[in-house]
């Protein structure tokens, strides 16, 4: 798997001219390596060249957590040693560096000190288009982690999880203990707003008690990691209601249904991801919400939570098959209520794949 990736990324590193890549934290090196380095003021750091021997400078105490491939040699620095030196020395004069966007400055701006011709670019323009699309074994990752919250909005939806009388960040702390409890390694997001809170997309819930007769949005996802150690996402989000919901609400949540699905319809191989962000939008326009969806309708999502491709007006890139992204409209009104429904679909080339399937409607318990 990571010798495939490699060669992909060399490929793109010919197309896009660029003569060695610099990856340290972030998504980008495990997606490559299997090794997720420490975000610590000491340097990790692939470095590839387009031709040649790829090495892992690493601290020296860290080494042992590193997997040995046939991919990459690991270079271990000791605590007195300059580890952008061996860096540099490693470039060698090449021309065009892609460094890794999430690099800390401090490493971005001590190479250019020391290396003050160097020509940097972002690592993105090699490693999103390999990212972005998924193959068959990370749509499988993809699928098994969206299984897992599935059966925990399925529990939530039932009443089998305490809602009313818990505060919001109780019921986020029951959410994050299921995620583990369902396969997970880390909990990436429990949002759990309630009531008028629900009006914010990125509640932080808080010490609110959940009462009988309002809505609790729902939104959570984590990082299952799969054989060789790198994570793939999921990210779910529901709605209950604790009590009948009152007419209008029902008539907002129907308008949402439909976008949404309507959105997942539309995300075929193909199609533009600006028309999937169209296609339920304009729903909820037409039925007078417009103002009230203040978001994307998506994100891509795979080894990160948010990454390319984003479902967006003004994102004209047409999808690929093994595109994985979010499909989640969302209609708020200030100081009333919200609601958001949210499943990861993959384009495929027989069509939209919804990888959550627990049932979308609105729960009453």
């Amino acid at each position: 798997m990571f010798a495939d990736r490699i060669v992909r990324a060399r490929r793109e590193m010919t197309e896009r001219n660029v003569d060695t890549l610099l990856l340290s934290v972030g998504a980008d090196l495990p997606y490559l390596t299997g090794y997720s380095a420490m975000p610590l003021e000491r340097l990790t750091m692939l470095v590839l060249p387009r031709d040649g021997e790829a090495r892992l400078v690493v601290p020296a105490l860290e080494a042992p957590l590193v997997a040995a491939r046939d991919e990459f040699s690991i270079v271990p620095w000791g605590e007195t040693e300059d580890p952008l030196d061996l860096v540099v020395s490693m470039i060698d004069g090449r021309g065009r560096t892609a460094i890794g966007d999430t690099t800390w400055s401090r490493f971005v701006v001590g190479l250019l000190d020391r290396a003050p011709d160097l020509t940097l670019a972002n690592a993105s323009e090699v490693m999103t288009p390999l990212r972005a699309v998924k193959s068959a074994d990370e749509v499988a990752c993809l699928r098994s982690a969206a299984a897992a919250v599935d059966r925990i909005a399925a529990r939530l939806r039932s009443g089998e999880i305490a809602i009313v009388g818990q505060t919001e960040a109780q019921l986020s702390a029951e959410l994050g203990r299921q995620i583990v409890e369902e396969g997970h390694q880390k909990v990436n997001f429990a949002i759990v707003a309630a009531g008028a809170n629900a009006a914010s997309p990125h509640h932080h819930a808080g010490d609110r008690v959940i009462q009988a007769g309002e809505v609790v949005l729902c939104d959570f996802g984590g990082t299952m990691l799969d054989e060789a150690g790198v994570g793939y996402c999921s990210d779910l989000t529901r709605c209950v209601y604790t009590g009948e919901p009152p007419a209008e609400f029902v008539e907002l949540y129907d308008v949402l249904f439909e976008a949404q699905a309507a959105s997942v319809a539309a995300a075929t191989v193909g199609t533009p991801a600006e028309l999937v962000d169209r296609a339920g939008r304009s729903i909820i326009e037409a039925a007078g919400y417009g103002e009230y969806f203040i978001h994307r309708t998506g994100h891509g999502i795979g080894v990160e939570a948010h990454e390319e491709p984003y479902i967006v007006d003004g994102n004209d890139e047409p999808l690929e098959a093994g595109n994985a992204f979010s499909v989640e409209p969302g209609i708020y009104i200030p100081g009333k209520w919200g609601a958001r429904i949210e499943d990861i679909v993959v384009a495929d080339d027989s069509g939209p794949d919804p990888l959550n399937r627990v049932d979308h409607s609105l729960a009453v318990i």
